[in-house]
């Protein structure tokens, strides 16, 4: 079965995008790739425990197992060695990268304590957004007692697309609650 998002996307937001910007088909619109989440350990990464703890959380977020990332060179001021646990990440593609993207924007986004909504400058300039989330615990599926500590965790949406413009007017479509009177 498809995803209610995938649908949503190609029966409804890729004509208005094509209609919006001029596309010669629907092909030439902006199209999500991949979403990328990341959880970085620091010094944490060297306790087998709380690896194993925040492998279960991630992989309970996004329904497939993470990777565990390690250092690439040693640096003493971070107090790093090379090839040691740094981090989880999981690459999210095809239905899990919406059904993903549904439960973020609609059940965890919103449980936000004081959400005042998503940068609209998280956009680098090949289109793809990225942003972080500060506690993993407004996932629904994280048991809140199991939890040793509240951890972050950066998110990428991999977009293919002409520009930012673009990637940004895809996100808005699909409920992205932007924040769009930001004072900088």
């Amino acid at each position: 079965m498809q995803p209610r998002l995938k649908d949503m996307i190609l029966n409804e937001i890729n004509p208005s995008l094509k209609e919006l910007f001029g596309y010669k088909n629907l092909f030439m619109g902006p199209k999500i790739e991949k979403i990328v989440l990341n959880m970085g350990l620091g010094l944490d990464g060297n306790d087998a425990k709380i690896v194993s703890s925040c492998q279960d959380d991630l992989a309970s977020i996004s329904g497939q197992k993470p990777v565990i990332t390690k250092f690439r060179k040693s640096i003493a001021n971070f107090k790093t060695r090379k090839n040691t646990n740094s981090g989880l990440k999981v690459t999210l593609r095809k239905n899990k990268m919406y059904e993903f993207l549904d439960r973020l924007v609609n059940i965890a986004l919103p449980r936000i304590k004081d959400f005042r909504g998503l940068n609209p400058d998280g956009f680098d300039k090949y289109g793809n957004y990225t942003f972080g989330i500060k506690e993993q615990i407004i996932f629904p599926e994280v048991n809140f007692d199991k939890v040793d500590k509240i951890r972050g965790l950066d998110i990428t949406i991999v977009i293919k697309s002409i520009d930012k413009k673009h990637s940004f007017e895809l996100l808005k479509r699909l409920n992205f609650p932007f924040n769009e009177n930001r004072s900088n």
